[in-house]
């Protein structure tokens, strides 16, 4: 006997159920400029209108939302580069708790800012000599928190996968789902629904070139580990996917592909120009991959997910002016 997923469909659809009319229903865009220079048709999910400007929101709010009575009044921890950081925070607000989130000294100052804006307290650490993961568990148990994890946790998964289950809704079947990837919970939920709805669908997950955890752990069938990457998509910087999202990817994910910071620019350029919308490099990644023709197949019809939009505008105007 085969062991359960330790994420179904009907998990993301609970999730989809519990986040309606607290999470935006983001636009789905289409550019005719995009499907000519792709040859494809393209459906663009824009999660950078998402609450806190990133599809983060959906997994941090479906995770604190099930939380005990008692824990959550305790109140939430979490570590993150950013996105999931402001969405810890949102989601403990709107949960009349608190959030404590430990955030790498080198994160973006807009997200530093935002996080505490959402009213949690912020504690640093340096992402290069630290393990991040270690640093929150262990704070999180000193004060009696309830620690959320970025990505790898079942509800957190579940909450992004409704992304994914909103495109489809939307366009129907797709010949591929394009995702970017981090510690994976974005795909490994995307994957879950669209395999659910559309089993023949492609999932393709993006990941920037000096990041290829993912890429490898996959092709060895294992969890590989890299040094942490360095690369203007920070929220893509993690040196290891996540346990619980590679066991969902390596069954779901077909494909990995690899895109370079000019590459990113490049895409967060095109946004900004023809779609009218500013995505953050590591919101843009997918987009990149489709722009920059790094699928193996071309599809017909192929949905992207574009994570996020949190990028200041000194910091924009500074990549995309290269």
């Amino acid at each position: 006997m085969t062991a359960a997923p330790p994420v179904a469909f009907s998990d993301v659809q609970d999730a989809a159920a519990r986040l309606d009319g607290i999470a935006h229903r983001t636009p789905v865009l289409t550019s005719r400029t995009l499907d000519a220079l792709v040859g494809a048709e393209v459906y663009v999910k824009c999660e950078n209108f998402q609450r806190v400007g990133a599809f983060k929101f959906r997994g941090a709010y479906n995770a604190a939302s099930r939380l005990p009575a008692g824990q959550l009044a305790r109140g939430i921890a979490a570590y993150s580069s950013g996105n999931h950081a402001q969405a810890v925070a949102l989601a403990a607000r709107e949960l009349g708790t608190t959030a404590v989130v430990l955030m790498p000294e080198d994160a973006p100052r807009a997200k530093r800012e935002a996080t505490a804006g959402y009213g949690a307290e912020i504690v640093t650490y340096d992402r290069y000599t630290q393990d991040r993961t270690a640093l929150g568990e262990a704070l999180a148990e000193e004060r009696g928190l309830a620690l959320i994890p970025p990505y790898d946790h079942p509800h957190v998964i579940a909450g992004q996968g409704t992304a994914a289950l909103e495109l489809l809704e939307e366009t129907g079947a797709l010949d591929a789902l394009v995702v970017p990837v981090g510690g994976g919970g974005l795909v490994a939920g995307s994957a879950t629904a669209a395999k659910a709805l559309h089993p023949g669908i492609r999932v393709v997950g993006v990941e920037p070139d000096a990041g290829d955890d993912t890429k490898r752990s996959l092709d060895r069938g294992e969890r590989v580990t890299v040094p942490v990457p360095r690369t203007i998509a920070d929220g893509q910087a993690l040196p290891t996917p996540g346990e619980i999202t590679f066991a969902v990817n390596r069954h779901l994910v077909d494909a990995i592909a690899l895109v370079g910071d000019d590459e990113i620019v490049a895409a967060m350029r095109f946004a900004f120009e023809r779609l009218k919308i500013v995505l953050e490099p590591s919101g843009a990644t997918a987009l990149a991959a489709l722009t920059a023709g790094r699928l193996e197949h071309r599809p017909r019809r192929v949905g992207v997910i574009a994570s996020g939009g949190n990028v200041d505008a000194r910091r924009f105007a500074e990549l995309i002016g290269r």
